[in-house]
């Protein structure tokens, strides 16, 4: 048996946050992880592809305030949006000039339309414009894109709330590596999957396939996924309220896959290029496409929302075939030619068990959810932290990374005395 100040039951960007806050702190601490490695959502494959390619998490967004820019200045940090263009797709030939113009005219408008429809208990998608040639295609690119989810699936209020700004940044090396950086030396234990925690006495107990720790405090970064169905039991029972806002913060799904260039034909998209197509459903399964990032010879391609669900779990190559036939769309035999179709870099987070999703959304009615998970419960001595914890950044590494931080300091505070009042001794 182990015993520490502050165990941290994951090692994402939530878990690594509040891991170096308790180190830095001089406190005890052991982090705990199911996986075989740190990161969480953030995984980079430097292999597939030829080059870095990430799998999850990609960009820095609104890095002016994002917490992780300053520790991301070695990586070499670039602004995708100084180069961020993008070509439109309507059938099978490109939209003409001014047609993008309308259609950038009808994505100028959308926030402003959503935001005179703010209401307690609306969905994103009750206050979304209809009716107009690119109302559709704008839906689909901030649900089933951005968001991972339709817009009629989240609470309209939280959507508004957690809009992003630039700039967005890509480190050429990847996110993974950024983060398992920062949990290089942090006191990690990998493949130890978290069964049990007992909450109901003067210490909590954690159990596992790694036997038991006890801990003065504890902070839980696993996605609510995971909390909602119930992979970790919890003695006394979570409150109710605690337990109805993971359910109320589900995952959406975008699925990324890496396609490799098979010669030297680019498909006269430019370097950081996009590709996209106009939809008269928001449902409909349009991939949109990055093309040749940092002049790599390979396209991310992105599937969102229900779409990506139904592709989950049946491996690499329903979701390869899929983008090769949007691409066809796009290209016709020339996708084909310009495209392998025997190499994908790609990873199930749907199916992955540690995962079951990408990022979290508000269900109409529950945009203050995100609140009442992140409050800390007995004084801080049992938090919870993650991306869906944060009423701002929320589905960002930035939103994880800093409710991490706000756990750390409640668990913190709370290991300040022991269950005699008397003051702790730090540890070296």
């Amino acid at each position: 048996m182990t015993q520490v100040d502050v165990l941290v039951v994951g090692a994402g960007a939530a878990g690594i946050a509040a891991a170096r806050a308790v180190r830095a702190a001089g406190r005890s601490l052991l982090v705990l992880e199911a996986r075989d490695r740190a990161g969480g959502r953030a995984r980079t494959d430097r292999t597939t592809l030829g080059a870095p390619f990430d799998l999850g998490a990609t960009w820095l967004h609104e890095a002016g305030a994002n917490p992780l820019t300053p520790l991301a200045a070695g990586a070499a940090p670039f602004d995708h949006d100084t180069v961020r263009s993008h070509r439109c797709c309507i059938g099978d030939r490109l939209a003409t000039p001014e047609e993008v113009a309308d259609y950038d005219a009808a994505y100028g408008r959308f926030h402003a339309i959503l935001a005179r429809q703010r209401g307690p208990g609306r969905s994103a998608g009750a206050g979304a414009p209809r009716g107009g040639p690119w109302d559709a295609t704008v839906a689909h690119w901030e649900g089933e894109v951005i968001c991972a989810a339709p817009l009629d699936a989240m609470d309209l209020d939280d959507f508004l709330d957690t809009q992003l700004s630039g700039p967005n940044l890509l480190l050429p090396g990847g996110l993974g590596p950024l983060l398992q950086g920062l949990a290089a030396d942090l006191p990690l234990r990998f493949g130890a999957v978290v069964e049990r925690i007992d909450w109901g006495g003067a210490r909590i107990a954690v159990e596992g396939n790694f036997g038991r720790v006890e801990a003065r405090a504890v902070v839980v970064t696993i996605p609510t996924s995971l909390l909602a169905a119930g992979a970790i039991r919890f003695d006394p029972p979570l409150p109710a309220a605690t337990l109805q806002a993971a359910h109320d913060l589900p995952l959406g799904l975008l699925s990324k896959i890496g396609l490799k260039a098979a010669g030297p034909d680019r498909l006269d998209l430019p370097d950081f290029g996009g590709l996209e197509r106009q939809v008269a459903d928001p449902a409909d399964p349009a991939m949109s496409f990055v093309a040749w990032p940092f002049g790599q010879d390979h396209v991310m391609g992105f599937l969102g929302g229900d779409a990506a669900w139904a592709l989950s779990g049946q491996g690499v190559a329903p979701l390869l075939d899929h983008a090769l036939a949007e691409l066809r769309r796009a290209y016709g035999g020339r996708a084909d030619r310009a495209i392998r179709a025997d190499v994908a870099a790609m990873h199930d987070w749907g199916a992955d068990p540690f995962a079951r999703g990408s990022y979290s959304h508000a269900r109409p009615g529950r945009a203050g959810a995100r609140r009442v998970l992140g409050t800390p419960l007995q004084d801080g001595r049992l938090g919870f932290a993650g991306e869906a914890c944060h009423p701002r950044y929320a589905a960002t590494l930035a939103g994880a990374w800093d409710s991490g931080l706000s756990a750390a300091a409640a668990a913190l505070h709370a290991t300040k005395r022991d269950s005699s009042g008397a003051l702790m001794p730090k540890v070296s």
